[in-house]
C-alpha cells in the first residue's frame, strides 16, 4: 500500500489521519512541523504528502516547495482551517493535487487521497509509456499512440521503398514535413539531398524559376545562369509544401517536369533530365480545389499515388501528455535546465485546449514554459496560457462565435469574464454538484477547482453529493 506522511502541528489532527489512514491499510508516518517533515522527505520517498498549511516556523507551502524539488512525482494535499483563494491557487501553482478547507468530512479526505493515488498510478504507467516510446521518438522524431500514427509508422517503409509520388494532407502544425523527412530517411534514396521549398513563401512571379533555375539575362534581375531546385534535388526527394498555393501556370510546367521528368530553365531552350521523387503536402482540401477549378486535376492526380493524411491534436487529446513530455525533455536539455515534470495542473490546461495550431503550437508552449520555468516541474502559470486561450465555445453539438468590436477588446479581461461565467453557469446548473458541473464543462475535477478558487467561486461539498 502506499506510503503517506502526515504533517500537522495539531497533535489531534495527526493523530486522527494516521488512525484513519492506518485503517485503510497506509503506510503513515507523521510530523509535527514543516522542519520535521522536510527532513522526513529527505531521508524517505513518501508517495502522498498531507499537509497543514498554516504551521509555525516553516509552512506547509514550504513544505510543498521542498517535496516538490526533491521528489517531484510525490503528490501533495493541503488542509487549512484558514482557506483563502490566495493561498489556495498558490499551493496549485507549486504543484499540489488538492486543497481541503477544514474540517473536512472523513469520505471527501478519503475519496480525493483515493483520487490523489489512481492519478499518481496512472501517470506513472504514462511516464513507462513515454520510456517506451523512445524508439518511436529515435524513429525520426515522430511521437505518438493513436491508431492513424501507429498505422502511419507501421507503412512508413513499405511507402518510403517505393518510387511513387507521395501527397501528405492534415491542418498546420500536425507534423506533415516530419512525415516528409521520415520517407526520405528511409527509402533508397536517403544518401541524396531532401530539397524543400514553401510554395506559399515564394512570390508567383519567382516560382518557375525557383524550381528550374533560369539563364542570364531570362529577365530582369537574372545577372547570372542559376540552376533550380529540381536540379538540386536530382537523385534525392523534392519536398513541396503548401503545394495548392502554385499558381495556374506554374502548375503547367509542374506537371510536364513530373509526367517526363524533364524540363526546360526559364530563358533555356535545352532539355534538363531529372531523377527526382515528388513529396508534396497541403493543409487545404486539395480535392475541393480541384471541383473549384484553383487545382488541375491531372496534377493533383499525379502528385497524390499515396496518400497519408495527418490527424489534428484535438482528435487525439491522449497524445497531448507523451509530445508535452517529449518537448520538455528536448527543451530541457537544450537550455541546460533540469525540469524533469509537468503539474498535473498543468497538463490538465494542456488537455483541456482545443490546439488550432496542433503539434507545433504545444511545442512551442512547452518551449515558452521550461525558459520561462524557475522551479523543476512546469506549473499552470509558466505555461502562459493567456496567449493562447480559445475565442470560441464549443458544445458539443455547435460553436459560440465571439464577434471583435471594431474599436477593439481587452482579450484577457473578456476571456476572464467569460471562463468566470460558464463555471457559475455550470455550478448553476448542477446546483453546486463541482464534479457534475467539471464535466459539463469537458475538464478534470482538479482543473475546475482550480479555476474556482483562481476566481474565488465556491460549490457544495463534493461529499454532499453522495
Amino acid at each position: 500500500m502506499a506510503n503517506i506522511l502526515v504533517v500537522d502541528d495539531e497533535h489531534s489532527m495527526r493523530e486522527f489521519l494516521e488512525i484513519m489512514l492506518d485503517k485503510e491499510g497506509y503506510q503513515v508516518a507523521t510530523a509535527a512541523g514543516g522542519g520535521e517533515a522536510i527532513d522526513l522527505l529527505k531521508k524517505s520517498d513518501f508517495d502522498l504528502v498531507i499537509t497543514d498549511i498554516r504551521m509555525k516556523e516553516i509552512d506547509g507551502l514550504e513544505v510543498l516547495k521542498r517535496c516538490k524539488e526533491l521528489h517531484p512525482n510525490t503528490i501533495v494535499i493541503m488542509i487549512s482551517a484558514y482557506a483563502s483563494t490566495s493561498t489556495a491557487v498558490e499551493a496549485m501553482k507549486w504543484g499540489a493535487y488538492d486543497y481541503l478547507p477544514k474540517p473536512f468530512k472523513v469520505r471527501e479526505i478519503k475519496a480525493v487521497i483515493r483520487d490523489a493515488l489512481e492519478t499518481a498510478e496512472a501517470q506513472e504507467s504514462q511516464e513507462m509509456e513515454v520510456g517506451d516510446t523512445a524508439d518511436a521518438i529515435d524513429h525520426h522524431g515522430i511521437v505518438g499512440e493513436s491508431p492513424e500514427i501507429k498505422k502511419i509508422l507501421e507503412l512508413l517503409p513499405r511507402i518510403a521503398a517505393a518510387t511513387s509520388n507521395v501527397l501528405i494532407t492534415g491542418e498546420s502544425g500536425t507534423g506533415k514535413e516530419l512525415i516528409a523527412k521520415a520517407i526520405h530517411r528511409e527509402s533508397p534514396r536517403s544518401d541524396r539531398p531532401f530539397v524543400t521549398v514553401n510554395c506559399g513563401s515564394v512570390p508567383e512571379t519567382l516560382m518557375e524559376s525557383e524550381l528550374f533555375g533560369h539563364k542570364k539575362g531570362s529577365f530582369t534581375g537574372a545577372t547570372a545562369t542559376r540552376s533550380g531546385l529540381f536540379e538540386a534535388a536530382h537523385g534525392g526527394t523534392l519536398f513541396l509544401d503548401e503545394i495548392a498555393e502554385l499558381s495556374p501556370p506554374v502548375q503547367v510546367k509542374l506537371l510536364r517536369a513530373v509526367q517526363e521528368k524533364t524540363f526546360k530553365m526559364v530563358g533555356g531552350s535545352d532539355e534538363i533530365n531529372v531523377d527526382v521523387r515528388i513529396i508534396s503536402a497541403t493543409n487545404r482540401d486539395l480535392e475541393r480545389d480541384v471541383m473549384e477549378g484553383q487545382f488541375r486535376e491531372d496534377l493533383y492526380y499525379r502528385l497524390n499515388v499515396i496518400n497519408i493524411h495527418m490527424p489534428p491534436l484535438r482528435e487525439r487529446p491522449d497524445e497531448i501528455p507523451l509530445l508535452a513530455h517529449h518537448f520538455l525533455e528536448k527543451y530541457s536539455k537544450e537550455m541546460g535546465k533540469d525540469i524533469r515534470k509537468i503539474s498535473s495542473f498543468a497538463l490538465d490546461i494542456l488537455k483541456s485546449y482545443n490546439f488550432p495550431g496542433n503539434i507545433r503550437e504545444l511545442e512551442n508552449i512547452i518551449e515558452r514554459s521550461v525558459a520561462l520555468e524557475s522551479s523543476n516541474i512546469v506549473l499552470p502559470d509558466s505555461l502562459t496560457l493567456s496567449s493562447f486561450k480559445q475565442t470560441q465555445v464549443r458544445s458539443k453539438t455547435d460553436t459560440v462565435s465571439l464577434t471583435l468590436p471594431q474599436e477593439g477588446i481587452d482579450l484577457d479581461n473578456v476571456l476572464g469574464h467569460l471562463e468566470q461565467d460558464l463555471l457559475q453557469q455550470a455550478l448553476d446548473r448542477t446546483r453546486g454538484a463541482k464534479q457534475k458541473a467539471a464535466e459539463l464543462l469537458g475538464i478534470s475535477f482538479r482543473s475546475f477547482r482550480y479555476r474556482l478558487a483562481k476566481y474565488g467561486l465556491a460549490g457544495e461539498d463534493d461529499a454532499s453529493e453522495e
